[in-house]
């Protein structure tokens, strides 16, 4: 079996390419990135058990149709994910992420490979009421840039399913957790950072007591594996979250690590009014089992960054 990850040198990228040869013994891994993050180190200690392959390349460039020539699946994660990052920037975002979408999906058309498309729980926006993935068009509410082109990507996906692609949209909560291509700009892995480095945790001003959808990224890395193995390619969106969760819940989990703990509140130019509880019942009834825990990332994520990580887990054990 052949799987190529577009991306795989970023945060959940780093941790597939890690699990993959567990999962499917034998298999081969084609790992596409630009390094414009330069991510080096997730290229680093990969497993021996593992065949590997890299390609440093831009997806919206590359000679794509021969890169998946014989491969069973695409797992393409190759994107600007940094969603208020992207506020301001709504034609850089569409530009990159669309047309990477758009050349990676016809490109699993045309040589026959499975696409699993990562998409993003925030295309909900805020909602009164659990939402789930078949709610009305008219319900969906991005609050972002990213959001907005992660919405419209979807489509294209569906647009071409009816037409033999063999595809699914997974709806990722926010991403939380260990991983060697890990970033901190999402909530979790921001205020984990900012709690070991002895800073105040920046909240946002009116988003404290605001529900939003987490995914542990071990859960991330599991669902893909499950997708492939169960051959899960029907053309339909599954939402893909560990949790629902305050951001209060998420401080005082953080608490837990490190009593001593400052919040300093702030503003934003979004998702200051964004709050939404989003239902993962479409994918438990398909056969998964999530088994993250915010609680063991939060302080898996700081006993990294403190340098104690075997002393966390054995505690916590």
């Amino acid at each position: 079996m052949k799987i190529a990850v577009t991306g795989a040198l970023g945060h959940i990228g780093s941790a597939l390419i890690r699990t993959l040869p567990d999962r499917f013994p034998g298999v081969e891994i084609v790992m596409i990135d630009n390094l414009t993050t330069q991510r080096y180190p997730s290229l680093f200690n990969l497993p021996p058990r593992g065949r590997y392959r890299f390609i440093e390349a831009d997806v919206r460039a590359a000679d794509l149709r021969a890169i998946f020539a014989g491969t069973h699946t695409v797992v393409h994660l190759a994107a600007m994910t940094d969603a208020e990052g992207s506020v301001g920037r709504a034609a850089a975002v569409e530009a990159h992420n669309y047309e990477a979408t758009e050349r990676v999906a016809t490109a699993c058309r045309e040589t026959g490979a499975r696409l699993i498309h990562p998409s993003s729980t925030s295309v909900y926006g805020t909602q009164d009421a659990t939402v789930a993935e078949d709610c009305p068009r008219a319900a969906l509410k991005p609050q972002s840039p990213y959001a907005e082109t992660k919405l419209k990507e979807e489509q294209l996906v569906t647009s071409l399913s009816a037409r033999g692609l063999r595809a699914m949209i997974a709806r990722f909560g926010t991403i939380f957790g260990v991983s060697p291509g890990m970033r901190f700009h999402t909530v979790v892995n921001r205020f984990c950072w900012q709690a070991a480095m002895g800073q105040p945790l920046t909240v946002w001003r009116t988003a404290y007591e605001q529900q939003r959808p987490y995914l542990d990224l071990k859960d991330a890395v599991d669902a893909i594996a499950f997708v492939i193995g169960r051959d899960l390619f029907d053309g339909r969106i599954y939402n893909v979250l560990t949790l629902n969760t305050t951001v209060r819940r998420i401080v005082e989990t953080i608490r837990t690590e490190i009593p001593d703990l400052e919040v300093a509140f702030v503003d934003s130019p979004i998702m200051n009014q964004l709050s939404y509880e989003v239902s993962p019942t479409r994918f438990l009834e398909a056969g998964f089992a999530y088994s993250g825990h915010l609680r063991l990332g939060i302080a898996e994520t700081i006993a990294l960054l403190r340098g104690t990580v075997a002393g966390h887990r054995a505690k916590i054990a």
